[in-house]
């Protein structure tokens, strides 16, 4: 199939490379010349595990990048519609959604052939239909389900497994206006064999992702939640008491032959430090906007905002006990992105931390093995030493504070065991063995 994808983030980037690698042809449109140059030179624009190498693979065959949407439209059976949808505070901004389905729809009019226009954006339940349709429809001056098909097909991608997760699904979501629609969707994903495909109508899409996401993330604010009181009560570690909740069948199920299996969304069953990034925190906080315009109170989805905003401040609070005064004294920062596999430093908690650390006077050590060209940005006008390497960002430190569960990371003991002076280890995502430094602080210990 002749596939067109409108934005080149995260989300159309990966969707558009992969569809390439199983076999459709492929036009990635940008309204950014650079970004469009880069793609072309087979150089992704954005760090993801995998990505690079896929996109080698497949630019100039099956894949390549464009700013001429009308074009990309024109020539393709399909449209994903993969632009941002940035949360204000009361609404999810679908200017961008807006302004791409206005230039698919014009483009329509010079299209004889039945075209499908689907929306791959993280969009709250009504946007495709009483958004995006009536655009296309005016735009075009064509009908819905007669020219051209509507649909909405959410990705369920984490960011630093987002190849992994496409190429791998375990679910894919087909949300079309009609059956014709929900047909021409679905045959995308023919090549994804064996893979359950739920056909549904686009609101329920819709509401599919936000609530697949919000139910991640009440898990992670719960496991907070019940990992503070652990720390509060005393002798109690967290990691034990949810290893001791995993261990129910209904989590990790007993095979027959008596194996057990631990499911990875019991890794969100862990206390830390908070959830961050591109997903989590703003489509929790636009259903319980979109939940309130209709009139219902979203008081759990509260809750989950509001443990996971107080959790980086439990870093400084655990710092507190070691180091009370901090001007001058010189700490380590582990870990900047908002998880390993990325760069994406968007609602991290390192953020909040490493300011609060700053406005103090600390002398700031950081280091991230990927994510320093997004911290030069983020923290722009902070003096913040970054590190070339975790060894490096230990020199003189009296406090390293663990941010982000990168791999490497798992070799700070060692290097810590070899400093006349061990500083003390704040660890905000449990990852180290707590007695395998001298001095171990941990979120829910």
């Amino acid at each position: 199939m002749k596939i067109a994808v409108a934005g080149t983030g995260y989300v159309g980037l990966v969707s558009g490379v992969c569809l390439a690698a199983k076999g459709h042809d492929v036009i990635c449109v940008d309204l950014d010349q650079e970004k469009v140059d880069k793609i072309n030179r087979g150089e992704p624009p954005i760090y993801e595990i995998g990505l690079e190498a896929l996109l080698k693979d497949n630019i100039g065959k099956r894949l390549r990048a464009s700013t001429d949407l009308r074009e990309a439209v024109i020539a393709s059976d399909l449209s994903l519609i993969a632009v941002g949808t940035p949360f204000d505070g009361s609404a999810i901004d679908v200017s961008f959604i807006r302004q791409v389905a206005r230039e698919i729809g014009f483009a329509l009019r010079e299209r004889d052939e039945y075209h499908m226009v689907v929306v791959k954006s993280t969009v709250v339940p009504g946007t495709t239909d009483d958004v995006v349709l009536p655009i296309l429809e005016r735009e075009s001056n064509k009908k819905a389900g007669v020219h051209f098909g509507v649909g909405m097909n959410p990705e369920f991608l984490r960011e630093g497994d987002a190849i992994s997760d496409f190429m791998n699904p375990d679910r894919i979501v087909v949300g079309g206006n009609d059956e014709k629609a929900r047909d021409m969707l679905a045959a995308v994903y023919a090549p994804f064999e064996g893979v359950e495909i739920v056909r549904t109508n686009p609101k329920t899409a819709e509401m599919i992702k936000y609530a697949a996401n919000s139910l991640l993330a009440t898990l992670i604010s719960f496991s907070n939640e019940i990992g503070n009181l652990c720390a509060s009560i005393g002798e109690i570690d967290a990691q034990e008491v949810m290893r001791g909740v995993h261990l129910d069948k209904r989590f990790s199920p007993i095979m027959a032959d008596g194996t057990r299996v631990s499911p990875s969304s019991n890794t969100y069953l862990e206390a830390g430090c908070g959830f961050g990034g591109s997903c989590f925190p703003k489509d929790v906080k636009a259903l319980i906007a979109h939940g309130k315009r209709h009139g219902r109170d979203m008081a759990l989805l509260d809750a989950v905002v509001s443990v996971n905003a107080e959790q980086p401040a439990k870093m400084i609070e655990l710092l507190d006990k070691h180091i009370a005064n901090r001007k001058g004294v010189k700490v380590a920062v582990l870990g900047l992105a908002f998880k390993p596999g990325t760069d994406d430093m968007r609602e991290s908690p390192a953020i909040p931390v490493v300011q609060t650390l700053a406005e103090e006077g600390a002398i700031i050590q950081a280091f991230d093995p990927i994510a320093v060209d997004e911290a030069r940005h983020t923290f722009s006008g902070l003096d913040i030493h970054y590190a070339p390497s975790m060894a490096a960002a230990l020199d003189g430190v009296e406090a390293i504070l663990l941010m982000t569960r990168w791999d490497e990371f798992a070799g700070l003991p060692a290097l810590v065991s070899s400093m006349d002076s061990p500083p003390v280890v704040i660890d905000g995502r449990r990852m180290l063995a707590k007695d395998s430094v001298p001095r171990y602080e941990g979120i829910g210990l």
